[in-house]
């Protein structure tokens, strides 16, 4: 549903305005207490803020992990399809979380892509046809300091190569 929504939209806005406002009005996003607060044009920064409230304060008041971490969660994969396009196949693989410090006021993260990092991305799906990546994410508040840091692994493939894997996979 929302890549059909994605595609029809792009009629009339860029890519960036639908990044930020289709996930900010989305149900499944906006769940998360998360907002997207900035979307660079080519994609290679997103901001998102995690405002502390109601919604997502925990037992002894400061923002629960889960929402911490729900914020973060898609941002990676979806920043990743848009920028490399429809040629390729890229899927969330794991993610590890580590908590540093109670959340008690709004909480922001940036994330980032280099166009170093893109082109390596192309350059070696090329030549291996599928890999994955670690990006590392820090949760902070307004200062820097860190809330919390992940690091997410993401699988990246060449469609083509993804769609006849998964062939092979389902007559074994």
């Amino acid at each position: 549903m929302y890549q059909k929504a994605t595609k029809f939209l792009r009629l009339f806005f860029s890519d960036s305005f639908i990044f930020k406002y289709g996930f900010n009005i989305s149900p499944m996003y906006r769940r998360t207490t998360g907002k997207i607060t900035f979307v660079a044009d080519d994609l290679l920064q997103i901001d998102v803020k995690i405002p502390i409230s109601i919604k997502n304060r925990n037992y002894v008041g400061s923002i629960f992990g889960g929402s911490l971490y729900a914020a973060t969660d898609p941002i990676f994969m979806i920043q990743l399809i848009h920028i490399l396009g429809d040629d390729y196949v890229v899927w969330d693989k794991a993610s590890t979380v580590q908590y540093k410090r109670p959340a008690y006021s709004d909480a922001f993260a940036t994330f980032r892509f280099t166009s170093e990092e893109i082109a390596q991305i192309k350059s070696e799906v090329v030549l291996k046809k599928e890999l994955e990546i670690e990006k590392n994410l820090n949760i902070t508040d307004i200062n820097g300091t860190v809330y919390t840091e992940l690091t997410k692994t993401l699988y990246i493939a060449d469609k083509n190569f993804y769609r006849e894997k998964k062939k092979i996979k389902q007559i074994s």
